[in-house]
């Protein structure tokens, strides 16, 4: 089953997907070995790891490398956040080609002019609902079922809850498989987004933003298909890293903090370390029994 495929039948399922932001391949493996089943590349977790702001401007170039990097170590889903598309429909053609060359699930795309801004920060400006229906309907197109679309609408906060409505309705007509209302501001909200629409909806719980933290369940509860935790393990890093540097150049020692530290055994155990010495021990093996067979 393709990629794209196993994360439709994990949106079909019973349960509600959720998906956790990872930015590496060794935070991608570490969340599969806790048990997630499907995973969100965030474009403001990876942007922040460059650090740089989430405004839009990395590359497509920067985010197919990095989210191939996951794709190549992970097994599961990978929903990739790919900001507008990249520029206009024809460019969106390219992501979307980009992303099914490197094994992406799905690939998610908003609705807003560039410089595009967090979808929980005020001042968002959005494109005229035709011009994201264009990118929709060339995603589409150019996907040929091997990916799923997911497009996300930041009109709640530019524009209101009727707007977002009726663009969302807009979208899933266009062809969308998925969509991702951003910035709802109460439980009411989100079910009125499940009254009235048809299409799987995907919802974001991220910090320190306008939506009221929910749990998976409730967002199950409320009939939502996918909740996403973006940037949760990448704010956890940063402070542990914060902290490990404060202790660090404060005492001159990490031995305090060892404790907290993931150990090598365990780290080697994460990326499966010893069968690589098991394979190069194959190979040399192999080589010297051929070298004994040389007349």
């Amino acid at each position: 089953m393709s990629q794209a495929g196993s994360l439709r039948k994990l949106v079909g399922g019973k349960d509600i997907v959720v998906a956790p932001g990872v930015f590496s391949p060794a935070v991608a493996l570490l969340a599969e070995r806790t048990g997630f089943k499907a995973l969100y590349f965030s474009g403001a977790a990876f942007s922040n790891l460059l650090g740089l702001p989430d405004l839009g401007i990395t590359t497509l170039p920067e985010v197919t490398r990095a989210a191939g990097e996951i794709t190549a170590q992970a097994k599961s889903p990978l929903i990739v956040d790919a900001d507008t598309g990249f520029g206009e429909a024809l460019n969106v053609m390219r992501t979307v080609r980009e992303m099914r060359r490197i094994g992406a699930a799905a690939v998610q795309i908003e609705d807003q002019v560039l410089p595009k801004r967090c979808g929980h920060l005020d001042g968002k400006e959005l494109v005229e609902p035709d011009e994201m229906v264009k990118k929709i309907l060339s995603a589409e197109r150019e996907a040929k079922g091997e990916l799923l679309i997911i497009a996300r609408t930041d009109a709640r906060g530019a524009e209101g809850m009727d707007s977002a409505i009726q663009r969302a309705r807009e979208y899933e007509r266009a062809g969308a498989d998925m969509v991702f209302p951003e910035a709802l501001q109460t439980r009411e909200e989100f079910a009125e987004f499940r009254r009235k629409l048809d299409v799987p909806l995907l919802a974001n719980m991220t910090e320190f933003g306008k939506t009221p933290y929910m749990s998976a369940a409730e967002f199950q509860k409320l009939g939502y298909n996918v909740v996403i935790f973006p940037v949760t393990a990448f704010r956890a890093m940063m402070k542990a890293v914060e902290s490990a540097l404060g202790e660090l150049k404060r005492k001159g020692t990490q031995k305090g903090i060892v404790g907290s530290l993931m150990t090598r055994d365990e780290f080697y155990e994460l990326i499966d370390y010893y069968s690589y010495e098991d394979s190069d021990r194959a190979a040399m093996e192999a080589a010297r029994r051929l070298r004994r067979t040389r007349p």
